[in-house]
């Protein structure tokens, strides 16, 4: 099929019909991700009472997850590049909700950790084959606003999960929470496998399902500037994640039942800075701006709402703070989703996957180091301003990074 041709395609009323439905699966797919990884965390006063864990217990199975995802990612993206997007990701999130599952049948840390670490490698598939999806099946106008779509995933997983979970588990017990959230995934998987059948690729079959040269993939500009800027601003991400929280109770006096209603507002902003990402490329596109020039203002309009976020340290109420961090966290989304709408605009379809998982290898290990950095500013008493400069300064510095990566951005071919 000819480019022209997968071109023609996007006005098709059928074809635009599956491609709503794809993008709505990825939707679902990566809420359902967030949503599995939470339930454990979620249910952590539960499990303690239950099986006498310590925090170090506790502590051990994050630790497992999140080394497990990192190493993973390692040959995700040749996994996705190989086998193509179909498969890959209908595999993942088969294996990844049998694990969910599993956690119901486990009766010890060692049992939970083999669960975690199954969970974690399955769920390390998601970004990279949702962003290939995008790339192979929706054409360039309607890329960015999927992919903003799908980045609102996890934000309504972290808003909605804290309200479910706990219910649910008090009602039918903690291994409940499990079977559901797992048994959920199976019901995802059959619509994606009905659901995908008629989707036509909008580039080249054979750039779907492709060998990938790690010479070509390490020399690359486009395969560093990604990489390059999911390092720089992935971090601010997993500070917030990790630490928004703790933030609020030491510095507003905040209890338990009441940090939820900050941590809504925090992430129901981010939500909306993922969704928004694709309304104004889009409509800069259609004002008659190159698609570098679309992608870079997009991105310096972020950049710019980031820097207030130090005011969050001097915020008079929790609620305000919430609206300085939730601030920071819309355009976090918003950046983060323009990286993803960069990667898929210039990387060649091919390789989109290895690039993204190697995008994914680098944010996990800033994200680690900042909230290592967190934990031993707070223990030596220089408390949070250290990682709230660097928010302010993440975004402008990684938009820096890649217009001396990428002058001029070009579609790939």
């Amino acid at each position: 099929m000819t480019d022209a041709a997968a071109g023609n395609q996007v006005d098709d009323p059928a074809q635009a019909r599956v491609r709503w439905l794809l993008i709505a699966l990825l939707f679902a797919g990566t809420a359902l991700n967030y949503v599995d990884r939470q339930v454990l965390s979620l249910l952590k006063p539960t499990l303690e009472a239950e099986f006498g864990w310590s925090d170090q217990d506790f502590a051990h199975m994050g630790s497992v997850f999140q080394l497990s995802a990192a190493v993973s990612l390692l040959a995700v993206g040749w996994f996705v590049d190989r086998f193509g997007v179909r498969f890959a990701y209908g595999l993942a999130v088969s294996v990844w909700s049998l694990a969910g599952i599993a956690h119901a049948a486990a009766a010890t840390v060692s049992q939970f950790v083999v669960a975690r670490s199954v969970l974690a490698v399955a769920e390390s598939v998601n970004t990279p084959a949702a962003v290939k999806a995008a790339a192979t099946y929706l054409p360039l106008r309607q890329r960015s606003l999927g992919l903003g779509l799908v980045n609102t995933a996890p934000n309504i997983g972290a808003i909605l999960t804290p309200l479910l979970i706990p219910p649910l588990a008090l009602a039918f017990g903690w291994q409940a929470a499990f079977v559901l959230t797992g048994g959920l995934g199976f019901v995802w998987l059959a619509l994606w496998w009905w659901g995908t059948r008629g989707l036509t690729p909008a580039a080249p079959a054979k750039a779907a399902v492709a060998n990938v040269s790690w010479r070509e993939l390490f020399k690359d500009r486009r395969t560093w500037t990604i990489v390059g800027a999911k390092a720089l601003t992935d971090c601010v991400w997993w500070f917030v994640l990790f630490w928004s929280t703790d933030f609020l109770v030491k510095s507003y006096g905040l209890t338990q039942g009441e940090v939820g209603r900050p941590n809504a507002i925090i992430f129901t902003l981010a939500a909306l800075g993922a969704f928004s990402c694709g309304f104004l490329f889009t409509a800069l596109l259609k004002r008659g701006l190159s698609l570098n020039a679309a992608r870079k203002i997009s991105m310096l309009f972020y950049a710019l709402m980031v820097l207030p976020i130090p005011l969050a340290l001097q915020a008079p109420t929790a609620t305000a703070a919430a609206l300085l961090i939730g601030l920071a966290l819309f355009a976090h989304q918003g950046f983060s989703t323009s990286i993803f709408g960069l990667a898929a605009d210039t990387v060649p379809v091919a390789r989109l996957g290895s690039v993204m998982a190697m995008g994914g290898i680098a944010g996990n290990l800033t994200g680690t180091g900042i909230i290592e950095l967190t934990g031993w500013c707070l223990g030596n008493g220089i408390g949070y301003w250290p990682m709230f400069a660097i928010a302010a300064c993440a975004y402008l510095t990684a938009l820096a990074f890649i217009q001396i990566m990428q002058p001029q951005i070009r579609a790939a071919e």
